[in-house]
């Protein structure tokens, strides 16, 4: 997501792998933290859960939500889409076809479930960027993804 939204904000290629047909699990932050905590105060010792949001979707759809997102919110100066940015480019070795997991022990165990569907999440996760650009749109460097460069950042941050 980070990727995404910061090189359609630059007016930058958005790298997609291979088709864009690889699927992945989604989860809100917020819902994230929240099964976090149930595991902490309701886990059972030495148990396992897995958390997951219940919105697979492929790595292009995704892309592509977030490009009318960003539309909506922030047109391109030229008024074509977001979308119009989306390159797709050669898939990584042994790329995992789809990232997902069941949830269901979590829900059953400890009455935990997402509160965000993928629409909702989505959308606040890009008005977050779209507000934080001192955290997210580091030009220097611009084609990294975000935290492979940051020990700047951290450093500047704790001064």
């Amino acid at each position: 997501m980070p990727t995404i939204i910061r090189k359609a904000l630059l007016g930058q290629p958005i790298p997609i792998y291979g088709q864009g047909s690889n699927v992945r699990d989604w989860l809100y932050v917020d819902d994230h933290v929240a099964a976090l905590l149930a595991v902490c105060a309701g886990g059972r010792v030495g148990g396992s859960y897995n958390i997951g949001g219940h919105n697979e979707i492929s790595n292009l759809e995704l892309a592509r939500m977030i490009c009318a997102l960003l539309d909506q919110r922030r047109p391109r100066p030229d008024g074509s889409s977001h979308a119009d940015l989306i390159a797709f480019v050669t898939d990584r070795p042994g790329h995992d076809f789809r990232y997902a997991v069941d949830s269901a022990k979590a829900q059953a165990e400890l009455g935990w479930t997402p509160r965000e569907i993928l629409q909702t999440g989505l959308s606040k996760t890009v008005d977050w960027y779209l507000a934080h650009p001192d955290w997210t749109m580091d030009v220097t460097n611009s084609d990294d993804r975000l935290g492979l460069g940051s020990h700047k950042r951290i450093r500047q941050v704790r001064r």
